[in-house]
């Protein structure tokens, strides 16, 4: 079965070719990009058009490759001894499986969903090298070894807050999602927000553009962001007439839904008021 899009999600056709690709090759996809481009949604999807579980691990600052494999509640074992527990004989009883290991023990072919590896200590990639290449590792302390009963299919997403290690990247087969033009942009909201007005969608992506086109902008809106600002646009029930504004300067309407900083905010202040100076 080929990934392309879904009901619910618009993939361009580079990104449907690396989705197969990756999946041909069992290798893992490494999807890089802005954040709120649809990365983890896209294992997501992958999972459901292939009509796969999928197991999500979620990376953050503190996270350790070891916790992907398992971890021994060595403290757990301890206070089990003190007690006289009989489970203490058996040290399998405080071995807690990690996301790796749920799927390589999957009855079935699973999606395994790494998100934000860029999260992590930059060793965090190399201490998985060997276990994404080999679909194995050794349990340490049972003497175990545990192999992947079927590949998983493997999504990584980065942020691209730090780089790579290049042995890593070497594994990988790699995407960059760009920022979807105005025409993949539309296509987008329409699954979202079907039926929206024409004239509506086509004044709100405009000045969608304008704000992230702005130089000297600190963070710049995504797609999840404008996405959540037309929510807003239709609740309010407002339609293009509402959404004019003196300048491409000034401040549009409901701005928090696209601006999350004093800075940026600030930014489109000040030019909106030399605007105005100038008439």
């Amino acid at each position: 079965m080929q990934f392309t899009s879904t009901a619910t999600y618009v993939a361009t056709e580079d990104l449907s070719v690396a989705v197969n690709a990756a999946v041909t090759l069992e290798r893992p996809l490494l999807v890089k990009g802005e954040p709120g481009t649809g990365k983890t949604e896209l294992a997501r999807q992958v999972a459901g058009a292939l009509g796969m579980e999928i197991i999500e691990w979620h990376i953050k600052s503190t996270t350790r490759a070891q916790q992907g494999l398992y971890e021994y509640d060595a403290v757990s074992r301890l206070r089990d001894s003190q007690l006289g527990d009989e489970r203490v004989h058996d040290v399998s009883n405080y071995i807690r499986r990690g996301k790796l290991w749920q799927a390589f023990a999957a009855e079935e072919r699973v999606v395994l969903l790494i998100d934000e590896i860029d999260k992590a200590d930059i060793e965090f990639p190399n201490d998985l090298l060997q276990e994404l290449d080999r679909m194995e590792f050794h349990v340490y302390e049972t003497g175990e070894m545990v192999r992947a009963r079927h590949r998983p299919v493997v999504i990584i997403t980065s942020n691209n807050e730090k780089e790579l290690p290049d042995a890593f990247l070497r594994r990988c087969f790699f995407h960059y999602i760009r920022f979807p033009d105005i025409d993949t942009m539309r296509r987008i909201v329409e699954v979202h927000h079907p039926g929206i007005k024409e004239r509506l969608l086509t004044t709100a992506l405009t000045q969608f553009y304008e704000i992230r086109d702005q130089a000297g902008l600190k963070k710049k809106p995504s797609t999840s962001e404008v996405l959540d600002w037309l929510k807003l646009l239709l609740a309010e029930d407002l339609d293009a007439e509402d959404l004019k504004r003196e300048g491409p300067s000034a401040l549009p309407k409901l701005h928090g839904a696209l601006l999350k900083n004093e800075q940026d905010v600030h930014l489109f202040e000040r030019l909106a008021f030399m605007a105005r100076r100038e008439r």
